[in-house]
């Protein structure tokens, strides 16, 4: 099980939550937690195929910034 920690801004309310949720778990992404206070989203996925790109990718498609994957 991978995981990794994303910086990302611009998210301020359970909308934002909700979306960034939604648009992770569409590329396979197993587990998503949203921090709002925090600027972070935790994630654990198994799928080989998703990279730190992908995951930028579809958090950035919804509007958000994402400045660092750890």
């Amino acid at each position: 099980m991978e995981k990794k920690t994303l910086t990302v801004e611009g998210m301020t309310c359970n909308h934002c939550k909700m979306a960034v949720t939604k648009a992770l778990e569409e590329i396979g992404v197993d587990q998503v937690e949203v921090k709002l206070n925090e600027g972070t989203v935790h994630v654990e996925y198994r799928d080989a195929s998703i990279t730190e790109n992908s995951l930028t990718e579809a958090i950035e498609e919804q509007g958000y910034d994402v400045k660092n994957v750890q």
